[in-house]
């Protein structure tokens, strides 16, 4: 009362009756028996009362005033109402005690121009000059005077506060302090995520297997159960799709009595089985069976969505034969028990995650859930390799990590206070809980009580007075908190709860409590917005990001109604974390329909999954349709060897005229030349025998103008020469008649080593009078043409005889070779007796298989799909290189492609939306496959390669493509598995051996980049071919040292031909 009135009375209306009051002191105080009497002030106090009548229930029997500070505001007003002003329009400076100037501070100052209605006036600013005034000079004095008792009492209330922040100053928590608090919750985090430091963390994270939040597409009819509180209830929720997502929700809430909270687990089961009966009966959908979302408020251990075994109960729930066991369990057993319906329970959720979804519909970024309410609780989305606790890398699951139990372990012992351990001491379960304890709603009010006793027992407070009432447990509740905060009528709520509990407070007692209320309000604000930075903070650093952007779904009573908290609480987050940008989304229908949203996703996702299954169940081989293409290449390659059956076999097997790898002795220097794209490169290669064998390379590459390749033969050739010149120039060896291997890599059909028939033109090359002509001959034809130098063309060579032939040289067993990348190819040593294209029965020869082709007369139609279909009819040489087309680096990106449309138009990913980029055909290269399906490579990366690529993406679309990419690589290895053990089961049994053990010589990017192509292969070979011993050996440079050890060779069997 005494800091408002006064206050008011400046602003002018009512000034005649202060002056009255000062007139009537004045002359009480002029008597010299009085003048220095204590009774003074409530002399005074009397004059005011008089002045300004107060309601019969407000007045305080007696004031507990400051007198000697205010005997000195009062001498001053009193010699100011006194004073004789001459009216003169400008003053001297008025004389107002140094230490009232100095404690008025700029921001009383403003307070009082604001009240006094601007900067002059008869009500001026203690320390500023007194203005003129047109009202009797001793008017003017008294309304100084009045403006000083108002200052006085404004003094007061600071001082209350001042003495109630020492009184408190353990609850006062700097930054400093709660940026520690956020460290020690992080590292809590950190050992409730470990496999090994989990049993015995405080802070439990327990995975929700909760995997994504709604994006949009949800649609259906769910019934969602939330059970929490003394009160349970029932929702059903309807989402649909007409023009756009709208949610239809209907709910019943049924009471839930302490007996059956307090009674058996089997009785509280069959309560919310009765009341979910009499919902769906009221619904008439009781012969419906609708999924079903059950919001179950208390932590549980999951290991999967539709199972929460109980830890334990909280919240005051004590019903026995629940902790440790399955609550689905126990909901199915309660219904079917009953039999007169049946229900779908898809997902038991906690609260929090319930919260986190229903914010999640409104806003997709929302990643964290947050509860401040009679509990509190937080929960968010962590990246499933940080999960020890659940088995794959893949993908995101909401935590929820039951932070209430934080300093379980003693870790928060410097921040608790006396206070807070009596809270515990006297609460159902104490030890534990103990964050909770400090910040929830359930304890706050208990938590003022017990410094409002402690306070008045000290007579801090009600004058030393302590009533029943106010030692009664939970007569302070945390509405009444709430209620004393506001800010208009805050002092008058505080009151009138506090005459209730029997104080019959002062004035100053009110301002106290509700000071006393703002620190333990703040602090828990403040603790919470410490925990929540830990979970933003990991949030950040688990996407690499400088800066997070997300959004917090929060509900929770205390958050909802207390009229600061929210404010504080942002305010502190924003500071703690200052590289985040977070919106927090109040949740406007609680954690039911959140449950219903879990079920929702959940529903969506499985439909989903098994459509998603369905579709790429077409590239999952059996082990029967490998077999079976194992036995078809074979069938294909026994044709391609046949006189008669060569001309119209798709795998052609050609001949290469090679008859023998590499023995150790080969010596010399070679030139290689190797052509099979737009660069061209020319080699050096010093070969040295003895014990310790040498290869010395040297080369220079040189480009091929598209002019050039799709211009004249000669002119293409010509070229060739020219680069062939420059290079002998600058090693300096034009002199010098060299020995030269050709790699053409192109379709050959050789007639001899050092002749090759060009089939026809591959890989955008297109020079004319080539295709049919001898390649050989025209590079001899050319070499002439330049009349400066000649070189001995010794061989034709394919790549892929390069690789095993590299390969030879560094283990003799290799007699096998194998191009995965761009293309794919591969050749092998046969015996001559079975190469009826060529005379000869003794020997072998190595056979280029061209098996690219395998496929091309429809043998392998029945495993190839839609999306291989359309890559073929889209490519530039359709309904050739099938079997290639399945396998290599050039189409399984297209291939992925492909596949990606089709379900973003199914409306499986990109929320449906397919981009410019996704439509351009090669877009999506194979590089991309081997990025994406790279173990290291976490999703938020997968997210940033198809970001790159225009594409948008959820974490869901993310674990989608991933697994498109997974399937269509598989499948490719696999398919290249069956060729080869084809190959090397033909080898076996040419050679009538029980067990072979033989090396297969490999080059490719596909084979050497990808991340899973190689062991899968590894594998198939071995499963289809179990009497082969194979062994993958990496070439290194089968085109350059490739040709010009077969030169070697060659020359090496032609020099013991003419001896």
């Amino acid at each position: 009362m005494f800091g408002t009135a006064p206050a008011s009375v400046c602003g002018g209306g009512r000034s005649h009756r202060v002056c009255a009051v000062f007139s009537n002191a004045s002359e009480w105080r002029g008597s010299s028996e009085n003048s220095c009497s204590a009774e003074f002030p409530k002399f005074l106090f009397v004059c005011l009362h008089s002045a300004f009548p107060v309601p019969q229930q407000c007045k305080p029997q007696q004031p507990a005033l400051s007198f000697p500070l205010l005997e000195k505001t009062i001498s001053v007003a009193l010699s100011l109402s006194s004073l004789a002003l001459p009216p003169s329009p400008r003053r001297a400076e008025g004389s107002v005690p140094h230490e009232l100037r100095e404690r008025a501070g700029p921001g009383r100052q403003q307070r009082r121009r604001r009240r006094s209605g601007g900067r002059g006036g008869a009500a001026a600013i203690p320390g500023r000059r007194i203005a003129a005034c047109a009202e009797p000079p001793a008017a003017a004095g008294r309304m100084i005077a009045a403006q000083l008792l108002a200052y006085y009492f404004t003094e007061l209330k600071e001082d209350q506060v001042k003495k109630i922040d020492k009184y408190l100053y353990a609850m006062r928590l700097s930054d400093e302090t709660l940026i520690d608090i956020m460290a020690r919750f992080r590292r809590e985090m950190k050992n409730g995520l470990s496999r090994d430091f989990n049993p015995t963390a405080t802070v439990k994270m327990l995975p929700t297997f909760v995997r994504s939040i709604p994006d949009g597409s949800e649609k259906g009819d769910f019934i969602a159960l939330d059970l929490g509180g003394s009160y349970f209830r029932i929702l059903r929720v309807k989402v649909s799709h007409e023009k756009k997502q709208t949610v239809q929700m209907e709910s019943e809430i049924y009471n839930t009595p302490e007996d059956i909270t307090h009674g058996s687990g089997t009785r509280l089961f069959d309560h919310v089985a009765e009341c979910l009966g009499d919902f769906m009966e009221k619904q008439q959908i009781k012969d419906k069976k609708l999924p079903v979302g059950f919001t179950f408020s208390f932590p549980c251990r999951q290991s999967k969505l539709d199972e929460g075994i109980l830890i334990t109960w909280t919240k005051r729930f004590k019903a026995s034969g629940v902790e440790g066991a399955d609550v689905v369990k126990l909901l199915n057993k309660a219904i079917k028990k009953r039999g007169d319906y049946d229900a779908d329970i898809m997902a038991v959720v906690n609260d929090t995650v319930g919260t986190m979804m229903t914010c999640g519909f409104d806003d997709q970024r929302c990643e964290v859930g947050l509860i401040i309410g009679t509990g509190t609780n937080a929960c968010y989305m962590e990246e499933m390799r940080h999960i020890d606790l659940v088995e794959g890398d893949e993908g995101r699951m909401c935590i929820n990590t039951e932070w209430g139990a934080f300093g379980d372990d003693g870790s928060l012992e410097d921040i608790r206070t006396e206070f807070d351990r009596e809270i515990d001491r006297g609460s159902l379960n104490p030890g534990k809980q103990l964050f909770e304890k400090m910040v929830s709603g359930m304890y706050m009010g208990e938590l003022v009580r017990l410094i409002l006793v402690k306070m008045a027992k000290e007579g801090l407070l009600f004058e030393g007075r302590i009533t029943p009432e106010l030692l009664t447990k939970g007569k302070f509740e945390t509405k009444h908190v709430s209620a004393i905060e506001k800010s208009k009528e805050g002092l008058n709520k505080a009151k009138e709860i506090l005459t209730r509990l029997g104080v019959e407070p002062s004035h100053e007692d009110c301002i106290a409590v509700q000071h006393v209320c703002t620190i333990v309000s703040f602090r828990s604000a403040n603790l919470v917005a410490s925990t929540l930075g830990a979970i933003l903070n990991q949030l950040r650093d688990n996407k690499g990001v400088g800066r997070l952007r997300t959004t917090v779904g929060v509900d929770g009573s205390l958050y909802k109604m207390h009229p600061q908290y929210a404010r504080r609480l942002h305010k502190t987050t924003r500071r703690l974390v200052p590289d985040s940008d977070v919106r927090f989304l109040l949740s406007e229908s609680g954690s039911g329909k959140g449950a219903a949203m879990v079920t929702a996703v959940a529903y969506r996702l499985s439909e989903q999954h098994r459509l998603i299954d369905e579709t790429l169940a077409e590239f999952k081989l059996t082990h029967e349709q490998l077999l079976q293409v194992k036995k078809r290449m074979r069938t294909e390659m026994e044709a391609g060897l046949k006189k008669k059956s060569h001309e119209t076999a798709k795998v052609k097997m050609l001949p290469t005229f090679v008859r023998s790898t590499p023995d150790g002795t080969e010596n010399g220097d070679f030139l290689a030349l190797d052509l099979g794209g737009t660069n061209f490169r020319v080699l050096l290669v010093k070969i040295r025998s003895g014990k310790r064998r040498t290869v010395e390379m040297h080369n220079k590459i040189y480009a091929i103008p598209i002019e050039v390749m799709q211009g004249t033969g000669e002119e293409l050739f010509d070229h060739i020469v020219t680069c062939i010149s420059d290079f002998l120039d600058y090693m300096g060896i034009k002199g010098a008649r060299l020995p030269l291997g050709f790699t053409f890599s192109f379709p050959c059909k050789q007639t001899s080593l050092d002749a090759g028939i060009l089939l026809n033109w591959t890989k955008g090359f297109k020079a004319t009078d080539c295709e049919g002509e001898d390649v050989v001959y025209l590079l001899r034809e050319g070499i002439k043409r330049r009349e400066e130098f000649d070189l001995d063309v010794v061989a034709v060579v394919n790549d892929t005889v390069g690789t095993m032939m590299t390969c030879a040289y560094e283990d003799p067993n290799c007699e096998i070779g194998l191009i995965v990348g761009t293309g794919s190819n591969a050749c092998y040593m046969e015996e001559m007796r079975n190469i009826e294209m060529v005379d000869g029965e003794q020997g072998r020869m190595c056979v280029n298989m061209e098996w690219g082709a395998f496929g091309d007369n429809g043998c392998l139609d029945d495993i190839r799909t839609i999306y291989d279909k359309a890559v073929d009819d889209y490519s530039l040489n359709a309904g050739k290189q099938r079997y290639e087309k399945m396998i290599s680096g050039m189409y399984l990106g297209e291939i992925v492609r492909n596949i990606l449309i089709d379900f973003t138009k199914r409306g499986f990913l990109f929320r449906g939306q397919i981009s410019e980029t996704l439509k351009t055909r090669h877009i999506f290269e194979t590089k991309f496959l081997s990025q994406i399906e790279s173990d290291r490579l976490a999703l938020l990366q997968v997210r940033t390669i198809l970001q790159q690529l225009g594409l948008n993406s959820t974490c869901d679309d993310s674990i989608i493509v991933k697994t498109v990419c997974g399937a269509v690589s598989k499948r490719a290895a696999q398919l290249c598995g069956a060729g080869m053990a084809a190959v090397v089961d033909k080898i076996r049994e040419n050679r009538g051996l029980e067990h072979l053990e033989i090396t297969v010589g490999v080059d490719g990017t596909l084979y050497k980049l990808h991340p899973h192509f190689s062991r899968i292969m590894h594998q198939t070979v071995k499963d289809l071919a179990p009497k082969c011993d194979v062994t993958f050996l990496l070439s290194e440079d089968g085109s350059g040292k490739g040709a010009a050890l077969i030169t070697a060779v060659g020359c090496r069997l032609r020099d013991a031909e003419q001896n």
